[in-house]
Formats: C-alpha cells, sequence, structure tokens
C-alpha cells in the first residue's frame, strides 16, 4: 500500500473491472454479465435504464465538491467528510483530491472499507468499544496511516486499556474527547465531565489526546434563531473545553484538532472556533480546526436545500446532485397515481419524495408536475396524488422525483448512475459502487 497516497488509486480504478449483474438493480438485464468499464464505453443514457432508479448528476457533483473545498481553503479550514453518507469510495476520491484531511467515518465496518481502499487519514467519530475494533486499529494504525476516535467517557478509557492490556499491546491510540449536549447525542455532558474524560486519557498509557469533538447536528433541526442559538453556544462551550485542556497541559500532541460541523450548521463551526486556532509555538500545540461535512457533495431538493449554510446566506448554493426514477404502475382513482419506488429505493426520514416531472418514457421529454405530491409510501410503491383535471397521469409514465437526504438514499443501492447532466447531458458518465 503506497502510504504517500490519500486514497489508493489503484483499487479505486479496479471497480471498473467489476461485472454488473442481477445483484446491481440499477443495471438492465441485458447489461447481465458486462463490465463497468465496458458499460461506459457504450455510451448508455438514462433512457437504457429502468425504474426504480437513483441517479446522480456529475455536473452537480463537480460543483459541490468545488464549492465546499475552496470555501475550506479560504478560510484554512481541514475538511474530512463523513464517508458514511455514500460509502462510496470513488466519490471519495473526488472528496480528497481537492485537497480533504481524510475520511470520517461511523463504525468498524465502514472504517474496513475505507482501509481496504487505501484512506491513508480516517477518522471514526465514534467511541471504541468493541475489543475487535480496539485491538485492529492498534494493530493497523501507523504515524503514516492514522486512525483517530472518540472518547466520552472515563469507563471507555477503562475499556480500551483493559482490551490492549489484555491483547498484549503496546500500541498507543491518539483520541479525541467528545463533548455533547443535554438531550443530544454521544458526548460528555457538560466541560467538567469532559475534563475528568481528559484527564483519565492523560493518565493512560494506551492513549494519546489529540483534539476535542463534537456534533452540532444532534442539537438541532432547523435554522431558526433558538437553534442556531442552541448551535452556537454549544461551540462556544466546546472552544471553552479546549482552553481548559491547553490550562491543564492535558494534550499529548504538538498538533492539536478541533473537529465539528456537518453539512448544516459548518458556518457557525468555523465562525466560532476560529479564534482557537493557532499556528505553534513553545508556548502551545498548533491547533487546527476541522469539519466534517459528508452529504454536501450530492445535498438534495428537501432537508439539506433548506438548511445548508450555502442556502441561507443567499450566495452561491450547492446543487441537488440525486434524483428519483419511478414509472406510474397504477392509476387505480381519479386524481391518485401508483408508482413503482418505494422505501426500498428511495429515502423517506428526512421527508417524502417531491414530484417535480412527468413523461411518457425514461429519458424522454418531461414537462413540470404542478400540484402533485406524495402522501405516502410503501416498501415497493410511492402514493402521488394530482389534480385529474389539469393533469393527465397514465400507467407506464415516468415521474422524476426530488429527495431528501443522502444519507438514506445511497445504502439501497449496490450501484448508481451518475448521469452527465439530469437536465440536459443524459449520457451515463459513470457508475458509483457502494459499500455499506
Amino acid at each position: 500500500m503506497n502510504t504517500s497516497e490519500a486514497i489508493s488509486a489503484s483499487a479505486v480504478a479496479a471497480l471498473a473491472d467489476r461485472r454488473l449483474d442481477w445483484r446491481h438493480k440499477a443495471v438492465p438485464a441485458t447489461a447481465n454479465g458486462t463490465t463497468h468499464i465496458d458499460f461506459l464505453a457504450e455510451k448508455h443514457a438514462l433512457a437504457d435504464l429502468q425504474t426504480p432508479l437513483l441517479t446522480l448528476d456529475a455536473r452537480a457533483l463537480r460543483h459541490n465538491a468545488d464549492r465546499l473545498a475552496t470555501w475550506c481553503a479560504e478560510r484554512g479550514v481541514l475538511l474530512a467528510p463523513h464517508g458514511k453518507t455514500t460509502m462510496a469510495p470513488q466519490l471519495w476520491a473526488e472528496q480528497l483530491s481537492r485537497g480533504a484531511w481524510g475520511i470520517t467515518v461511523a463504525n468498524f465496518a465502514q472504517l474496513r472499507v475505507a482501509r481496504e481502499f487505501g484512506v491513508r487519514r480516517l477518522q471514526l467519530a465514534n467511541s471504541l468499544t468493541d475489543p475487535h475494533a480496539i485491538e485492529w486499529i492498534a494493530a493497523t494504525a501507523t504515524p503514516e496511516m492514522p486512525i483517530l476516535s472518540w472518547v466520552d467517557s472515563t469507563v471507555t478509557v477503562d475499556v480500551i486499556g483493559r482490551t490492549l492490556e489484555a491483547a498484549g499491546s503496546n500500541a498507543v491510540l491518539d483520541v479525541l474527547v467528545e463533548l455533547g449536549g443535554i438531550g443530544g447525542r454521544t458526548g460528555a455532558r457538560g466541560v467538567e465531565a469532559a475534563l475528568d474524560v481528559a484527564r483519565a486519557v492523560a493518565a493512560s498509557s494506551n492513549l494519546r489526546l489529540v483534539g476535542v469533538s463534537g456534533y452540532e447536528g444532534s442539537l438541532a433541526h432547523t435554522a431558526d434563531a433558538d437553534s442556531l442559538a442552541a448551535v452556537r453556544g454549544y461551540l462556544g462551550r466546546m472552544g471553552g473545553l479546549h482552553q481548559r485542556l491547553l490550562e491543564e497541559g492535558l494534550y499529548g500532541s504538538d498538533a492539536v484538532i478541533l473537529t465539528a460541523g456537518g453539512s448544516a450548521y459548518f458556518d457557525d463551526v468555523v465562525e466560532v472556533l476560529s479564534p482557537c486556532v493557532t499556528a505553534g509555538s513553545e508556548a502551545g500545540p498548533r491547533v487546527e480546526l476541522m469539519i466534517r461535512s459528508g452529504a454536501y457533495i450530492i445535498h438534495d431538493d428537501g432537508f439539506y436545500r433548506g438548511i445548508s449554510p450555502f442556502s441561507r446566506d443567499g450566495g452561491q448554493p450547492f446543487k441537488a446532485g440525486m434524483h428519483g426514477w419511478a414509472r406510474v404502475v397504477s392509476q387505480p382513482e381519479p386524481g391518485l397515481a401508483i408508482l413503482d419506488a418505494g422505501k426500498r429505493d428511495l429515502p423517506v426520514d428526512e421527508g417524502l419524495p417531491r414530484p417535480q416531472l412527468l413523461g411518457p418514457a425514461l429519458g424522454g421529454s418531461m414537462q413540470p408536475l404542478v400540484g402533485a405530491e406524495i402522501t405516502a409510501v410503501n416498501d415497493q410503491h410511492c402514493f402521488m396524488t394530482f389534480d385529474a383535471g389539469t393533469t393527465t397521469v397514465r400507467p407506464g409514465d415516468v415521474v422524476r422525483l426530488g429527495l431528501s437526504h443522502p444519507c438514506t438514499a445511497f445504502d439501497k443501492w449496490t450501484l448508481i448512475p451518475v448521469l452527465a447532466d439530469t437536465d440536459g447531458d443524459q449520457t451515463v458518465v459513470d457508475l458509483i459502487h457502494t459499500f455499506f
């Protein structure tokens, strides 16, 4: 493995040799047995595919990846995109090629996928309590290929120490102390509790404290004044915890990371925590700020479209990089159509799909679908209501759907076609493999 690469180029390139078959529901039966690279060479288009379907938009993906990379570079902020959004090494490679520090993951299984594809720098945004994971990281992480993880309790510190002792390992794992908030997810509840964790880390022979971590997104779900105040208050406490750690000399490294920031409030993270950033000197460590936005590269037509900082600031917003396609399989009542896509195909947890366009065939001309709504979603079907007085919908017609929340869209597909431009050139220019 080439430890100078951000991700193994050869491992990612090898995906083009994979054969397509019945395990890839996005692939038409006529392509069974074709390799990925040969399928692309045949210049297929959207019209050659089948429903239900999820597609990506190459133009939007490039725009989104470039947009946040530039924004971070201008502010001197590290980006470690949360890979669990896509679990797609091809997209991780795009993010890393634009200067991302590394990839963040959420659990041990995802960590193994990332390391299998040679991701050089990894962050596990979670606490290590599984003995198998602890031993694996101890045997796998190196200074050239680091793996950071989080701790939020003294019990976790003890679990890691006892596990490594039982395994006869002298490894020292790099950890960040995680600050949480009342009603939030993980994280020590309060600065004093987090300090106790940090002191336990400093006293451990198996751990080294290299930063402070947190996730503000579990404390708010909108961009109204109260939610933003809650987010910023929490971030202020993160900064305060960092200062206390400096005062007590609890960091075990001359390079420290402060990390927070999903795809909803990364601007607040940078504004509140940037004053903590320092170049480092004899008086203290170098301190860098890292955000972990993951959904941004895909974006959506729902939750993130409304809450993204680039949507709220009146500037250049991200573009929706995914769309659903479904065919009408029944029109049993006036004003009701049943589509052939459901929860097994499309995300519904952050809002139901939104009908956008209607046409007689996939890849053909389509017209705006005004006034239509998805009212319910079953495992394999969507219920779409429409104005029967102004709109005609027939079995066989195709509906393009705007979607919300890429994190629960990608996990439903082992392979996702990428169109050159969903609204223009609908040639399939790539196939994205996922590993959930």
